[in-house]
């Protein structure tokens, strides 16, 4: 039994991974005629801008700006996102975007709930090292509190270049042996 798609959410942080998602998503919406609600996670660290006075340079002070203009900047930066998706977004039956201000994951999963999503599509950053290991991403928390599927779109990861660790010899393939050393030496 296949789940018929009606109401898909999609994050984004303006990246190009997030591009990715969007892609996918409306195309995904397309072929179901599935709705697509665009959401951006305005973070804390964006209510916060740091000046100086014009006499007192050497100290930096910092003061919160207002909750509305910390969504309206947002908001602004969604639209010119989805601006180069506007054809595609055309075919859709329902494109709307939504701004937030608060803990990305949780505030994802809000938004799943509250609009009774389908699917969530989002596509996550590659993450190294320690954060990968003991934190995990922003993916891996929203898969974990979400009230519904969540598909993770990325770019398949290039392959490694064949350094010769496995040389089967099936069909005569003929063994690679270690360069000679030669040692030449010049007389004067």
């Amino acid at each position: 039994m296949m789940m018929r798609l009606e109401r898909v959410l999609v994050p984004t942080d303006f990246s190009e991974h997030s591009r990715r998602a969007l892609r996918y998503a409306l195309s995904l919406a397309m072929e179901t005629r599935a709705t697509i609600t665009v959401l951006h996670v305005a973070n804390d660290f964006d209510a916060w801008e740091l000046y100086s006075d014009e006499f007192s340079f050497m100290t930096q002070i910092a003061r919160a700006w207002p909750t509305d203009r910390v969504l309206a900047e947002a908001s602004l930066e969604l639209s010119n996102f989805l601006e180069p998706h506007m054809e595609a977004c055309k075919r859709i039956p329902s494109v709307t975007k939504r701004v937030v201000l608060g803990p990305i994951a949780h505030e994802i999963a809000r938004a799943a709930d509250e609009l009774q999503a389908d699917l969530i599509v989002i596509s996550p950053h590659r993450q190294r090292g320690f954060r990968r290991i003991f934190g995990g991403g922003i993916t891996d928390r929203v898969t974990r509190m979400s009230p519904c599927p969540v598909l993770s779109v990325t770019d398949p990861l290039p392959s490694r270049p064949w350094r010769g660790k496995f040389k089967p010899n099936l069909f005569g393939w003929p063994r690679q042996r270690p360069a000679q050393n030669y040692v030449v030496s010049i007389h004067s």
